[in-house]
């Protein structure tokens, strides 16, 4: 596997409590390890509790088929796409992993798990901690790990009607936002229809995805709003892997 190794040091360990929005420039490195069990756990509901308060400005192959080189050749441009983890992954950080694509361009790919749960917070009391205004709020949020990058920063994964300033619009159905209000409008009911929160997520430097789905580690299938939003974290990946079948 390729994997970058810029991401060492400080920027790639757990910040336990702190949660942060990143501004939309990305740092592309997959070179730090994933939290486990219960510090995972941990991390997500100590973190989500606190992390308006930090918020910065910011298997089965197919027999027949196309050849690795070609689905990496016709790889160029995945985002809007599930990029789903095969038998050939050597990684266990992804493995059986779906991945949601935000960007992917010439300088590198960066997407969002979205088959990893690790913790279901309140939201009353995640607004309650910072100070927010509770009224009227109910319900809880799932908290999921995006990534073994940067595992302290937040992002919100949700459909297109909901836009704020730091919005991404991924696809004409899919966008993704940076800034704590999101979490608000959620709590509020005026935030997107379905929505995803993420920590951390992955990343790859220029040429590398590509290289990996040359090696057979990943293909590319077509995103739908219930793979990506939906809760049955445990069949995504067969219900991802099968669509290469179709």
């Amino acid at each position: 596997m390729v994997i970058a190794r810029a991401a060492r040091g400080a920027r790639a360990q757990l910040q336990l409590g702190t949660v942060y929005f990143p501004r939309r420039e990305r740092s592309l490195s997959r070179d730090s390890p994933e939290p486990r069990g219960a510090r995972v756990a941990a991390l997500a509901t100590v973190a989500a509790a606190l992390f308006l308060a930090a918020a910065a400005a910011a298997g089965a192959a197919r027999a027949a088929g196309p050849s690795r080189t070609e689905r990496a050749a016709g790889s160029a441009r995945l985002a809007g796409q599930l990029l789903v983890a095969t038998s050939e992954m050597g990684d266990p950080r992804f493995f059986h992993a779906v991945i949601y694509m935000i960007q992917h361009d010439a300088g590198g790919a960066m997407g969002l798990l979205v088959n990893r749960p690790v913790a279901t917070v309140s939201l009353a009391r995640l607004l309650a901690d910072v100070g927010a205004d509770t009224t009227g709020v109910s319900g809880t949020i799932r908290v999921r790990l995006g990534g073994p990058v940067e595992v302290s920063r937040g992002a919100v994964l949700h459909t297109a009607e909901y836009a704020a300033k730091e919005t991404l619009r991924v696809t004409s159905l899919v966008s993704v936002t940076w800034e704590p209000e999101v979490l608000r409008a959620i709590a509020s009911g005026t935030g997107p229809r379905r929505s995803l929160f993420a920590l951390g997520y992955a990343g790859w430097g220029p040429g590398q995805l590509e290289a990996e789905i040359t090696a057979g580690a990943w293909i590319a299938v077509p995103a739908d709003e219930e793979l990506v939003f939906g809760d049955d974290d445990e069949g995504k990946w067969e219900q991802a892997i099968s669509k290469r079948l179709i």
